[in-house]
């Protein structure tokens, strides 16, 4: 395999080429020699649209309310919803150095690669293994200074980039996104499985779009059936951190940039258990 093809999965490899590596530890790449990490928190879901970068987004305002730095790398390169949500339009800069992540309104530290095209709008029609290489750079080449907790929020699935993730970023372990649908089990297990098979911890679930709260009179509205999450963790030995409402006012506050104004008392458990690892 070519070097501009190779995805750097060894195991799914014949070749024999000078780059070949077999020691799991040999893929873990060192970050830029400025940067400061302490604990990176990886946030996965087996599939898109669960709300997985609302989440992502939420636990990074909790702990910096909690007085500490956090910073969020936005690994999912077709889809990034992260400078959206902090509603960040500046563009990332860079020296001789590295590059700079931008900061939102109350410090987090973000990095995205809409922060680095000239129209956010504009699609990334890329292959997998340059994606991959490019989420591995957020790593390498940007300068993360003094960052007590970085949140990963990665693409659905089990493909290029979370591979990438599992392999080449020091992972201090993971959050399962999920919804109350049966089919989720079966997504949930694959993430599980993707987990143990990159021997990286998984800190535990969180549930999102579990109910609907009615606004006149409180009543709590199943809107999507009755959930599976306890039985699901309990099958793995897993924690529940939390299940989140689908709440109108958490979407607009996304939508218009806002996600730091949000209150979020449903994650204080999940944010709990990350100040733990």
């Amino acid at each position: 395999m070519s070097e501009e093809n190779c995805n750097h999965d060894c195991s799914s490899c014949s070749e024999n080429c000078s780059s070949r590596k077999t020691n799991p530890a040999d893929f873990i790449e060192k970050p830029n020699s400025l940067s400061k990490i302490k604990k990176v928190i990886g946030v996965v879901s087996g599939k898109g649209g669960v709300g997985k970068s609302m989440v992502t987004s939420m636990m990074a305002v909790l702990l910096n309310r909690r007085g500490k730095h956090t910073a969020v790398l936005d690994a999912d390169i077709t889809g990034p919803s992260i400078p959206k949500a902090f509603g960040v339009k500046q563009k990332a800069m860079g020296n001789e150095l590295g590059l700079l992540p931008v900061k939102t309104k109350t410090g987090i530290d973000i990095m995205s690669i809409n922060l680095l095209l000239d129209e956010e709008t504009a699609p990334v029609v890329w292959r997998g293994p340059i994606i991959a290489n490019t989420v591995k750079q957020f790593w390498t080449d940007v300068i993360w200074k003094d960052v007590d907790y970085m949140f990963v929020d990665m693409p659905p699935g089990t493909g290029d980039v979370p591979l990438t993730v599992f392999q080449s970023i020091p992972l201090d372990g993971i959050i399962i996104v999920t919804s109350p649908q049966e089919l989720v089990s079966m997504i949930v297990a694959k993430a599980v499985n993707m987990a143990k098979m990159m021997n990286v911890p998984i800190i535990g679930i969180v549930e999102n779009m579990s109910y609907v709260k009615c606004p006149d009179c409180g009543k709590i509205i199943k809107a999507f059936g009755e959930s599976h999450v306890e039985e699901n963790a309990a099958k793995y030995g897993l924690k529940v951190l939390g299940q989140c409402p689908l709440d109108s006012e958490v979407a607009k506050n996304c939508d218009m940039g806002l996600v730091e104004l949000v209150n979020a008392p449903w994650l204080e458990k999940a944010a709990d258990a990350v100040e733990k690892i």
